[in-house]
């Protein structure tokens, strides 16, 4: 089965600042020979995530940089078509580091096979995947909410936010959202029980902010950076905490990424509140915390307790695309690509 003809989207081109179109290029390729104890996977699935943009430049902190005229690099839920592995069988569906791409050949390294009975298969790449990890693991370890105070996260009706603001109810916080615009805020108030949201697109956000946070702030989970920083900066209480998993406001700028002023009331609060501001990847907890994060999120998702929400772009390549409008926030739910039945 190899040698078959696939497709597969490269990193054509550097951005500088915001990417765009010409910056990916689709392209035929034939799948190289099955190694021994191999599988051929099929792409359903690929998952679409922020940290992407931060691997396309040169000189990238996280996980390093994709290469030009590489495939950029992914999560996907695929199926097995041929197997000489033990641990796999034809007709598998595993989550696999396929990249953008119809089809892989892989040695059995990273798989992990999906059972697709508890909860539909895409949530492994959402709710029950990395982004749900990101949220289970920055704030429970490192938020470590109490009952009665008062957690905020941006992207509220994102797949680390949404998750982020339901654990926190469940835990017995105020929970306070932040969303772009009123679909995303009623969303994220009425479906996923947000006890405040607010636009930050309002003229007037950081007074609507902080008149939903009475009590000030004891944990922010940043995931934005940028001016909805500024607005939560104030707001905080003593001994604050603030897990750090993405800053997708500066992903696309050029140059400096943080004026100088900025930098310097960061950290006079910081140091004033006693704060901690903890940056992270989820892969530091997974031993420690990855079967309690399965247990405790899978089972809010059967019970309906957690929910969440996906936005599905059929088509590989329409990955460019969805990718673009993504880092816009023009999307709403955990990004997915369905590239094959």
């Amino acid at each position: 089965m190899s040698g078959i003809s696939a497709r597969r989207v490269v990193l054509a081109g550097r951005p500088s600042g915001w990417p765009t179109l010409d910056d990916f290029r689709l392209e035929r390729f034939t799948l190289p020979p099955v190694p021994a104890g191999g599988l051929v996977l099929r792409t359903r699935y690929l998952s679409l995530d922020p940290y992407m943009r931060m691997r396309m430049d040169e000189h990238s902190a996280y996980a390093g940089s994709v290469g030009l005229g590489e495939p950029m690099h992914g999560q996907a839920v695929a199926e097995v078509l041929r197997s000489e592995h033990p641990g796999y069988a034809e007709g598998d569906t595993v989550l696999a580091p396929t990249g953008w791409a119809s089809h892989a050949v892989s040695d059995g390294t990273g798989l992990r096979k999906l059972d697709p009975s508890p909860a539909p298969v895409t949530t492994s790449l959402g709710v029950l995947g990395m982004p749900g990890f990101t949220a289970y693991s920055g704030l429970m370890v490192i938020g470590v909410p109490k009952p009665g105070e008062t957690v905020v996260v941006a992207s509220a009706s994102g797949p680390v936010g949404s998750v982020v603001g339901q654990l926190a109810k469940i835990a017995g916080c105020r929970a306070v959202g932040i969303a772009g615009g009123p679909d995303k805020c009623r969303y994220a108030r009425e479906e996923l029980g947000f006890d405040a949201v607010v636009d930050h697109r309002a003229p007037d956000f950081a007074e609507q902010l902080a008149a939903a946070c009475p009590d000030g702030v004891d944990v922010y989970f940043e995931n934005v950076g940028g001016p909805v920083w500024q607005a939560v900066l104030p707001l905080f209480n003593k001994f604050a905490r603030v897990p750090l998993c993405g800053l997708i406001a500066q992903y696309n700028e050029a140059g400096d990424r943080l004026a100088d002023g900025d930098l310097a009331e960061t950290m006079r609060v910081v140091l004033t509140k006693n704060m901690t501001l903890r940056g992270f990847f989820n892969t530091e907890f997974a031993e420690d915390h990855y079967a309690e994060f399965l247990r405790v999120v899978s089972g809010g998702v059967v019970d309906g307790r957690i929910k969440y929400r996906e936005d599905v772009t059929v088509g590989l390549e329409r990955a460019p695309e969805a990718f673009l409008r993504m880092l816009r926030g023009q999307n709403f739910g955990k990004v997915l690509v369905k590239v094959g039945d």
